[in-house]
């Protein structure tokens, strides 16, 4: 895994979201975005959502990776299970967490990129190896099995998924 690489572009996606903020406008804001039933607003807050999940999925990881293997695959199965109520509350949070609105948010994605930068720092060679198994229904950048290193790289690929449907500047 190229460490580099990965804080270059925690940093690429941290900038793009303060210049998309700075130059937001109340009626970009409240537009619809493109192929979500969102706003702008909660579309950005959701682009910071996909940082702080980030957060949640390595201490995930580091418990189902010394586990035996049948474990954290029970696991992905029991939340493919639950898609369906994952999916509302993934739209409703961030419904509710474009409320907080897009300063607070950019406030919020520093302190997360700020966080996952120590912990990628403090992984080692070994912790990057370890993995575990996903709920494959609930993000289409979960893999069957991913590897601390795949955590540490999902969230700028999340990001710059959901970048394409922001409707800002039209």
């Amino acid at each position: 895994m190229d460490r580099q690489a990965v804080h270059e572009q925690w940093e690429d996606d941290r900038a793009t979201f303060h210049a998309l903020v700075t130059a937001a406008t109340a009626t970009g804001l409240r537009r619809r975005s493109r192929g979500t039933r969102w706003t702008n607003r909660q579309l950005l807050f959701h682009l910071v959502f996909g940082y702080q999940i980030v957060r949640a999925l390595l201490i995930l990881v580091r418990f189902f990776g010394r586990l035996p293997d049948p474990v954290s695959r029970g696991f992905a199965a029991l939340l493919n299970g639950a898609t369906p109520a994952f999916h509302v509350i993934n739209y409703l949070g961030s419904c509710g967490g474009g409320l907080l609105g897009p300063r607070l948010a950019a406030a919020w994605l520093d302190r997360i990129i700020a966080s996952l930068h120590r912990s990628l720092d403090r992984a080692t060679e070994a912790d990057l190896d370890r993995g575990m198994h996903y709920p494959t229904r609930w993000d289409p950048f979960f893999q069957p099995y991913m590897t601390l290193a795949d955590v540490f790289r999902y969230p700028a690929r999340h990001f710059a998924f959901h970048l394409q449907q922001l409707t800002l500047d039209q």
